[in-house]
């Protein structure tokens, strides 16, 4: 199933919008190199899917960028907070919705992670199975790819990315549970910004 919250306009940049910190730091950076974007959301049965789509609502509504929420039909495997085959899955799904034959798919991971599909290696090996199909003009970007947590985290600060619009709980609770993965994460970017108040 397909939600089109706009009418579709051309773009050349895909985001996978999670309603989180990483990914709308993703649509500001993009859109601060004049590129023309779009959005997707995969509801993949996570537990927090409602929450998390209704912030990348707010933010592509913030940003005024078209998305499309897509249902993947089916739950991916969660074994002690790592999705097996979650950005593959989304990064060959998102193929589908590309808006030109030359377009390139954003995808707001970064180092610090102990997960496969967060590595330049997989970026890479992504990469291998779309010039497969595609010949090379369908390309994977993940300007992030190097960036620590941390310093992801002062770039959207400083690029004044609408944080207060974000989503980071497993849970899918109104109030952040505080203990999941996620919102720990979270409290590094919260005590970053009350010290830069």
């Amino acid at each position: 199933m397909v939600v089109k919250d706009k009418d579709k306009d051309s773009y050349e940049v895909l985001i996978l919008l999670s309603g989180g910190v990483d990914s709308t730091s993703l649509v500001q950076y993009h859109l601060s190199k004049g590129e023309k974007v779009a959005a997707i959301f995969f509801d993949y049965g996570q537990a927090s899917c409602e929450r998390e789509y209704q912030s990348a609502r707010a933010i592509s509504e913030h940003y005024d960028i078209q998305l499309q929420r897509v249902k993947l039909g089916f739950s991916i495997k969660n074994q002690e907070g790592e999705f097996f085959c979650r950005n593959a899955l989304f990064v060959l799904a998102a193929c589908s919705f590309l808006d030109r034959s030359v377009s390139f798919i954003s995808i707001g991971i970064h180092s610090e992670t102990p997960y496969y599909d967060s590595t330049p290696a997989f970026v890479d090996d992504a990469q291998s199975i779309l010039d497969g199909y595609f010949g090379g003009v369908i390309r994977i970007i993940a300007p992030f790819l190097n960036y620590s947590k941390e310093q992801l985290y002062e770039y959207a600060l400083h690029e004044q990315v609408p944080v207060y619009l974000t989503y980071s709980c497993e849970t899918g609770q109104n109030e952040p549970c505080g203990k999941c993965l996620s919102c720990i994460d979270r409290r590094m970017l919260d005590g970053k910004s009350s010290r830069e108040d």
